[in-house]
């Protein structure tokens, strides 16, 4: 009898207070060949995460007591070394906004199938295995005055931006939601302290 192939793709963490939201996303999870651990809160979670990383993380944005943003800055999720996709079953922008500037990977909706949540992992997970590659190589492509103040995410996102591509085609080579890229956008456009994209694309283009 061979291996269990549960763990071909890595583990992922799953942080929700709701029994029912853990033990649907455990068994998509499960089915698609992740090991799956879940945590009912917050504290747990960034007790387990310290100790170990796991492939990725499914993180609630809303739970009682400390909340996924509160969760998000006590792991330092800027500097984590896994993908944090913050969930939600509210259409709340500011607070996707806030997540990633606290370092989440992405923001999903916590009302998406559960099959296109799965897909969403798989697309950070080989996305995050080509930023860890590339970040020796070059995280940037050029320099400019401004460039320390980026993320390692923001960097990406301006490259595809000064390579001509739409937030949409940006999110596709990224993997990550159009939303996403458009919230990354709003903070590069602000550090660099930017009056349009033309301003951008001169500020960036014009010093190697």
């Amino acid at each position: 009898m061979g291996m269990p192939e549960s763990s071909q793709h890595g583990e992922v963490y799953i942080v929700d207070d709701d029994p029912t939201v853990r033990e649907w996303l455990s068994e998509m999870f499960t089915q698609a060949n992740y090991d799956v651990t879940s945590f009912v809160d917050g504290d747990s979670f960034v007790a387990a995460a310290r100790k170990q990383t796991p492939a990725c993380v499914i993180l609630d944005m809303y739970m009682p007591g400390r909340s996924g943003l509160d969760v998000l800055r006590d792991l330092d999720a800027r500097n984590y070394p896994a993908p944090i996709l913050i969930s939600s079953g509210r259409g709340d922008i500011p607070a996707a906004v806030e997540a990633i500037k606290c370092g989440a990977y992405d923001f999903v909706d916590k009302r998406s199938d559960g099959n296109a949540m799965v897909e969403r992992v798989r697309h950070a997970l080989v996305d995050w295995e080509e930023h860890k590659r590339g970040a020796q190589a070059g995280r940037l492509r050029f320099t400019f005055p401004g460039n320390e103040l980026l993320t390692p995410r923001e960097r990406e996102v301006l490259a595809e931006i000064a390579g001509g591509a739409t937030s949409k085609e940006a999110a596709i080579t990224l993997g990550i939601s159009w939303r996403t890229v458009e919230i990354h956008r709003g903070h590069i456009m602000r550090k660099l302290k930017a009056k349009n994209a033309i301003d951008l694309a001169r500020k960036v283009l014009s010093a190697d």
